[in-house]
């Protein structure tokens, strides 16, 4: 039997990191993880293969629709799914590889099977071929990830009703796809395929897509992606698949959407299951998720719990900083995350992206705030780079001026929203993100218009 001074049970984005920042500070550190390759979910099969077909049918769509207005002539344009896929797979090898070689430069432990507790600090790990190995640890991480929600009415079955999972490797382009949830894996996979020409459908039970947005954001967005060819259905309740026809119901009336595809993104629940967490004494929550304290603590000594198995945005940056932090403690370190900061992305294009409060959330709770807006229409360098849609948003405090939160709709919002959380994060304030000294021609200066605006000094805006 082998022991550790930090065992970690799944090998995601928190996970990983969580045994790379331990190795770091000097713990003899192992990981446990059911699939050969490490990277989770994240890296397998989310958040990096799905870029992969984004970025790609970025180009493509720009290729067949926008290229003769920039004086390319390119002839026919034409989409090879096979060379799509094995690029994409290729990406994937190579990132899931390469952490594999950064454990074991940190010589860290890996062992590969499903992980269950056998008593408060020991797991008994099962291979594929159902080999067993007990393993002991002073410190066990659970960072088991998360899974997509199968709904009763639509059971995933890998060929027509699929979860993201399977929507990232389609042998052939859908030629009628309905996806099931207006949320960011909906969106993006959707739009990826509808690129590609697929006639999609998205049907979303709230009254507004991406529902966590500003409802000035959501109508701009909602516009722009039924510009690219995405039909977008609000406030309708799925019922059911029958004979190719993803049933709704909408205020009484029936509706039908006919899908050669139905994707279900309704969401991904906390994945913990075999885990026999009650052999440890770990506690679950009402939302089955686990139970932690301020220092990501469960209710059993010495396991702890990162990422999307606990509360909160099940997000792989959140959970890397989570597993950083738990490692920090564990070292005797003093370990901080602030989850207040932790920015969300749906990476179609444009591209949404927040962080903290925004508008609409702070006129709810009563908070006074200022509001600073900047489109990038008047913005040179989106201009020349055929990005003008969209615009940026500042909450600002009334009182103190403080940033509360922003929303940004425009190409390359992830990327911009990453210096408002910088800005955040010592507490600065618009005027100071507004004094900040931005380069020329560049996007991001379209958020320092935003943060002018705020006091209702923008310079390029009336």
């Amino acid at each position: 039997m082998q022991s550790f001074d930090l065992l970690i049970l799944g090998a995601g984005p928190g996970g990983y990191v969580c045994a790379f920042r331990a190795a770091q500070l000097g713990l003899k550190v192992a990981l446990v993880d059911k699939r050969p390759t490490l990277g989770g979910t994240c890296l397998n099969v989310g958040c990096i293969p799905s870029k992969a077909l984004l970025h790609a049918t970025e180009h493509f769509a720009w290729a067949k629709n926008h290229a003769a207005e920039s004086g390319i002539k390119l002839g026919a344009v034409e989409i090879d799914v096979a060379a799509l896929l094995k690029r994409k797979d290729a990406i994937v090898a190579k990132l899931t590889s390469g952490v594999a070689q950064l454990a074991k430069a940190r010589q860290i432990a890996v062992f590969t099977g499903t992980a269950s507790f056998t008593g408060p600090k020991a797991i008994q790990v099962t291979a594929a071929d159902g080999k067993t190995e007990d393993v002991t640890a002073t410190n066990i991480v659970v960072a088991t990830g998360s899974a997509p929600v199968e709904l009763p009415f639509l059971k995933f079955n890998g060929q027509t009703v699929v979860s993201s999972d399977a929507a990232i490797a389609f042998e052939s382009i859908p030629k009628k796809m309905v996806v099931v949830g207006g949320g960011a894996i909906g969106l993006e996979l959707g739009s990826a395929w509808a690129r590609l020409g697929a006639e999609v459908t998205v049907v979303e039970f709230l009254p507004k897509i991406v529902a966590a947005y500003d409802d000035d954001i959501v109508r701009s967005f909602t516009r722009l992606l039924q510009k690219q060819g995405l039909k977008i259905e609000t406030g309708a309740k799925v019922t059911g698949y029958a004979d190719g026809v993803l049933t709704a119901e909408r205020d009484g009336p029936k509706l039908g959407f006919p899908a050669d595809k139905v994707l279900v993104a309704v969401g991904r629940r906390p994945f913990t299951d075999g885990l026999n967490l009650a052999a440890a004494g770990v506690e679950l929550d009402d939302k089955k998720r686990i139970k932690v304290d301020a220092h990501l603590r469960t209710t059993a000594d010495g396991v702890w719990a990162i990422g999307d198995v606990v509360a909160g945005p099940m997000l792989a940056h959140k959970a890397e900083e989570d597993g950083v932090a738990v490692a920090e403690w564990i070292a005797g370190k003093a370990g901080h995350i602030d989850w207040d900061l932790v920015p969300a992305i749906v990476y179609t294009n444009p591209e949404v992206a927040s962080v903290g409060l925004g508008e609409d959330a702070a006129k709810n709770r009563g908070v006074a705030v200022r509001v600073g807006k900047f489109s990038f229409a008047a913005n040179g360098r989106a201009l020349a780079s055929e990005a003008a849609d969209g615009f940026v948003k500042l909450i600002a405090d009334a009182k103190t001026d403080r940033l509360l939160g922003a929303q940004i709709l425009g190409r390359g919002a992830g990327e911009l929203i990453s210096e408002v959380v910088a800005h955040m994060s010592y507490g600065g304030s618009a005027e100071d993100l507004a004094r900040t000294i931005h380069a020329h021609p560049t996007m991001s200066e379209a958020v320092k218009e935003a943060a002018l605006a705020v006091s209702k000094s923008a310079l390029h805006a009336l």
